[in-house]
């Protein structure tokens, strides 16, 4: 138990660091997708392939059209031929309610995060469904 926590948290911290691939300003978010100890894909928050790079309207608010580090993660993976059957999903701040929905659906059985989000519906939703959620602070 003591050597997963070590390897949580050092997910973790690798999830940290993707985050600061993010353009946006106001909050950036990374994601690691882990498959027996494997990474088998990863995301950060940002706009669609393609877009432009700025995540907030002149009026600081975050574009509709901007994907969450989970998103990102999960259909990379999609992309990818690997599959999320039964894997650990690490990211930074606590999943929404739409992310959470995607993660039930594409078998990801634990999400372990850093930082709770003030709304906290993805939680509920992902317990309800059996998923392991786990909050795990790190430096």
């Amino acid at each position: 138990m003591e050597k997963q926590i070590l390897l949580d948290k050092r997910y973790l911290k690798m999830a940290q660091i993707w985050a600061e691939n993010s353009y946006c300003k106001r909050r950036k978010v990374g994601a690691l997708l882990v498959k027996d100890k494997m990474i088998i894909s990863d995301g950060y928050n940002g706009t669609p392939s393609g877009f432009e790079n700025i995540c907030e309207d002149d009026k600081n608010k975050t574009k509709n059209y901007v994907l969450h580090a989970e998103a990102n993660a999960i259909t990379k993976v999609a992309k990818s031929g690997n599959s999320s059957e039964n894997a650990t999903l690490y990211v930074t701040t606590s999943p929404c309610i739409e992310c959470s929905k995607l993660i039930i659906q594409s078998g990801i059985k634990r999400v372990v995060f850093a930082e709770k989000y003030r709304i906290t519906d993805g939680i509920e939703i992902l317990e309800r469904a059996g998923v392991a959620v786990e909050e795990l602070k790190v430096l």
